[in-house]
């Protein structure tokens, strides 16, 4: 009889623990259930987070097509269980053949579609050699076994979700078209197909015989160039050959008793983000109410600023000073933001980029820390859903059209609206700006969040969000990830929103003090959160606006 009440008590202590969402021992939170589970399963194998990282995102690339890849590239923000902490930069690159004019005709204007879709918007992948740099530098458990998850998920299929459905659906003509009849994209999906990918199974097994030489100096290498040849690419073998990731010091910066750890240029998500969080650090948000007419005021005006910086100063750090320490200079930023005022809205049209003293798309975010203490924050992308739209039958996976993401014509915008300056110019071998923000949070320098999201400059403001409804509103971490969010970014000056963020009289007073809406709802992020209690527990927030999914043990 005492055997059975203990043997309940412990399973009803189990199924409390499962619901209430607490782990201890790992967790994994990505944009797929198929891609957390195997990142779990490396954990519970005795893999590290860098051994999870590398198998969930191999994993992405199978069941995640319109961002997860092998075509593209990203960023790792991480943390180790000692408190040391960097990060990796595997980015794309320009080829070698590129110039600085490549996308406008000889008007000087540019050329309509040029750099979102077909050969020439692809830049040199970075996604495989920044996996294996991860495991040459963190790895426990052999590359191999890291790697087959993905060829058994490729070989076998998974089950295609509704949201995936409708998504794939609404390229699979353009993919069909642009790649020569496709047998993989010749049919409308449906909600519980099988989805099998044996040509990205035979190319994920030569990488896994052959490492990542094969990709970039070998027969997959071939392949690449001889497929993007015939589509008007002009990457050739020697930019594969050529490429590296790059390991860079973290971008670390403090928001009231927080330290923030996250990516520095080439991304501009970082910086963005300590900018406006030193704005509004002197704003007392505890007396300010979440989502109010006056807290939108204060993201809004300090976003609008923020991005007028970012579209003048930010670029690739391997071709130009970044000015970091001088853009995060506290009386700077005080000096900017005192055009603030709670009356009325500061129009984009009048405001510039600071005068700095120079002293000397569619994408993936996953989240991870293990049993040991160690943290990491990936955020990996195509650029636009299915990137280039590009996706050889032979290999199997899609390439990227990250060439967008330079400034194509400097002054004019991007396909997400983001208006770029001279330092983010195309240049031969340049990492192009990004917006991605993989962030881990230190609170009385113990490990307590780590995050990102997808969704080209809205990550940052996503990420803003969920910070600042977590530790200034006190919402759990599921809760801040589903709150509704707004989002700014100087030009166009329009206040982008989601539904329930604004009623009819919050955003007829904001229109009276000048502000302007987009005007339909938009989805904004999607962040992949988890929350590291102070017994180290693992509370995960997983977004609702997609199939995200935490797993935990």
């Amino acid at each position: 009889m005492l055997k059975k009440i203990i043997l309940l008590v412990f399973i009803s202590f189990f199924i409390f623990s499962c619901k209430s969402g607490k782990y201890k021992n790992g967790m994994v939170v990505s944009a797929k259930a198929e891609a957390s589970k195997v990142g779990v399963e490396i954990l519970k194998k005795g893999g590290n987070a860098f051994d999870a990282m590398i198998a969930t995102d191999l994993a992405l690339a199978v069941v995640y097509p319109n961002a997860g890849n092998l075509g593209g590239g990203g960023f790792m923000v991480y943390r180790l269980n000692n408190g040391d902490n960097g990060s990796l930069d595997f980015r794309e690159k320009a080829p070698i053949a590129s110039t600085k004019n490549m996308f406008l005709d000889t008007n000087n204007d540019i050329i309509k579609g040029a750099s979102l879709v077909g050969g020439l918007s692809v830049g040199v992948p970075g996604t495989v050699a920044g996996l294996f740099e991860v495991h040459k530098k963190f790895g426990t458990l052999p590359m191999s076994e890291l790697i087959q998850p993905a060829i058994d998920l490729a070989k076998n299929g998974y089950k295609i979700s509704e949201k995936q459905a409708y998504s794939l659906n609404q390229y699979v003509n353009e993919i069909y078209t642009l790649n020569d009849s496709i047998n993989l994209f010749s049919k409308k999906f449906n909600k519980g197909d099988l989805f099998v990918n044996n040509a990205l199974a035979n190319t994920l097994e030569i990488i896994q015989e052959n490492g990542k030489e094969a990709f970039y100096n070998g027969i997959i290498a071939k392949k690449i160039v001889e497929y993007l040849e015939k589509k008007n690419g002009i990457i050739t073998l020697q930019d594969l050959a050529k490429y590296n990731p790059v390991w860079r010091d973290a971008l670390n910066f403090n928001y009231k008793n927080l330290n923030i750890i996250t990516m520095g240029p080439p991304s501009s998500g970082g910086i963005v983000l300590a900018q406006i969080l030193s704005m509004i650090n002197n704003y007392d948000l505890k007396n300010i109410n979440h989502n109010s007419e006056k807290y939108i005021q204060l993201l809004v005006e300090s976003e609008r600023l923020a991005f007028a910086d970012r579209s003048k100063y930010l670029g690739d750090p391997d071709f130009n000073n970044i000015p970091v320490k001088e853009l995060l200079n506290e009386k700077y930023l005080e000096k900017r933001f005192s055009i603030f005022d709670f009356e009325k809205s500061n129009k984009s049209e009048n405001v510039i980029p600071g005068e700095i003293l120079i002293e000397s798309n569619e994408t993936t975010h996953y989240s991870i820390v293990d049993r040991f203490g160690n943290a990491v924050s990936v955020t990996t992308t195509l650029n636009g859903n299915y990137g280039s739209k590009l996706i050889s039958d032979e290999l199997g996976f899609f390439f990227n059209n990250e060439m967008d993401d330079f400034s194509i014509k400097p002054g004019f915008p991007n396909m997400y609206g983001l208006i770029g300056g001279e330092i983010n110019a195309i240049e031969p071998e340049k990492r192009m700006l990004s917006s991605m923000t993989p962030t881990i949070i230190e609170e009385n320098e113990e490990l307590s969040m780590i995050l990102g999201s997808p969704g080209g400059p809205t990550i940052i403001t996503s990420v803003l969000q969920t910070i600042l409804n977590f530790y200034e509103y006190n919402f759990g971490m599921q809760e801040s990830v589903d709150k509704s969010r707004f989002h700014h970014l100087w030009l166009p000056d329009k206040i982008y929103y989601e539904s329930g963020v604004l009623d009819d009289d919050l955003k007829n007073n904001l229109k009276q003090k000048g502000y302007k809406f987009n005007n339909n709802e938009s989805t904004i992020g999607r962040v992949d959160a988890i929350h590291v209690d102070k017994q180290k527990y693992f509370h995960p927030g997983a977004d609702k606006r997609g199939d995200d999914t935490a797993i935990g043990f």
